[in-house]
């Protein structure tokens, strides 16, 4: 029996259009039709805007949040725009929190990110690393951002006692993902680069960095399931890791996606540009000892992810920029 059941709650999954917030939203329609499931759109609700954010939570009264918004992107959006990852995410998180506290909510998750985590830690990546050492510079203010929410729902559930929980998945990719040549995150942007090739019939394809990096990559509904598994058995302070526990290269990775897609011209890369962070896997014991475990494996979640990237777009504007709704 769960600690905290979730049938029968009132659920606002914010940022229910993102990818983990669709795929969280997928999750509960299928296995808690008890449950009121409450969505509101970015233009609906401007999360940055603190007596909006209020109104909204004390109209709808909602017993649980799963904070999913974030102003996200992919390393050269980090790089390109600070400012906007580290305002938007601590405005958006600032007043999701603070307004769950102020309306009562029993219990909130609040969704992190592996960048967290030093640099140069140690491999694999426990909780205890947060604040060990430096950050990956590319994308420290967005890490920042995300360690003040952790610290934020501690520092709640310290003086509140609020029921207030982080999660720290590893590299996402799957259906919903966010397809734009300024802002995809890895999986997408080899997708678009190398459909794309395929389309122009390309001989070459240049790609960012040495190829050198390792990531772990994890399927968006195994997240999903993973994050309300969260929510029914966990109640404690600091972030739990939640990933696949399997790594690869990215230069590895990239070649499995051009086979996926089917394009057979050569594959190279450009050391000039940064490779960011060298290793990124993290300790999921925590997560698992819960009683979950990832099930998708990634050959299978590329699949799954190329084929709604082509149910999603236009091939026809395939070498154009894309982007999600």
């Amino acid at each position: 029996m769960p600690v905290f059941p979730l049938q029968n709650k009132k659920i606002w999954v914010a940022g229910h259009n993102g990818m983990v917030g669709s795929a969280v939203l997928r999750h509960l329609t299928a296995h808690y039709q008890s449950c009121e499931i409450l969505t509101i759109s970015r233009n609906a609700l401007d999360l940055t805007d603190q007596a909006a954010t209020n109104k909204w939570l004390a109209a709808n009264k909602p017993d649980v949040v799963v904070l999913a918004a974030a102003h996200v992107g992919g390393i050269g959006a980090n790089a390109s725009e600070p400012a906007d990852f580290i305002y938007k995410n601590l405005a958006i998180q600032n007043n999701v929190i603070h307004g769950a506290y102020l309306a009562g909510v029993e219990k909130l998750l609040f969704l992190g990110s592996s960048c967290i985590y030093p640099k140069m830690a140690k491999q694999p990546i426990t909780e205890e690393a947060l604040l060990t050492d430096a950050l990956e510079p590319t994308n420290e203010p967005y890490a920042i951002a995300k360690i003040a929410g952790i610290k934020m729902c501690d520092a709640y559930r310290a003086q509140y006692g609020c029921d207030f929980i982080s999660a720290m998945p590893c590299n996402l990719y799957g259906a919903g993902d966010y397809y734009d040549e300024h802002r995809a995150h890895v999986i997408p942007s080899l997708i678009m680069k190398l459909h794309t090739a395929k389309v122009q019939n390309a001989t070459s394809v240049t790609l960012w960095g040495t190829g050198s990096p390792l990531r772990e990559f994890l399927y968006v509904d195994d997240l999903a399931a993973g994050l309300v598994h969260l929510l029914e058995n966990f109640s404690d302070k600091g972030p739990v890791n939640i990933g696949s526990g399997i790594e690869i290269s990215i230069h590895d990775l990239a070649h499995k996606i051009a086979e996926i897609v089917g394009y057979d011209g050569a594959v190279t890369f450009d050391p000039s540009k940064p490779d960011g962070t060298p290793r990124k896997l993290m300790d999921s014991s925590r997560m698992n000892a819960l009683g979950w475990q990832a099930k998708t494996a990634l050959e299978d979640g590329l699949k799954q992810a190329y084929h709604d990237y082509l149910n999603r777009f236009d091939q026809s504007k395939s070498n154009a920029s894309h982007k999600a709704a």
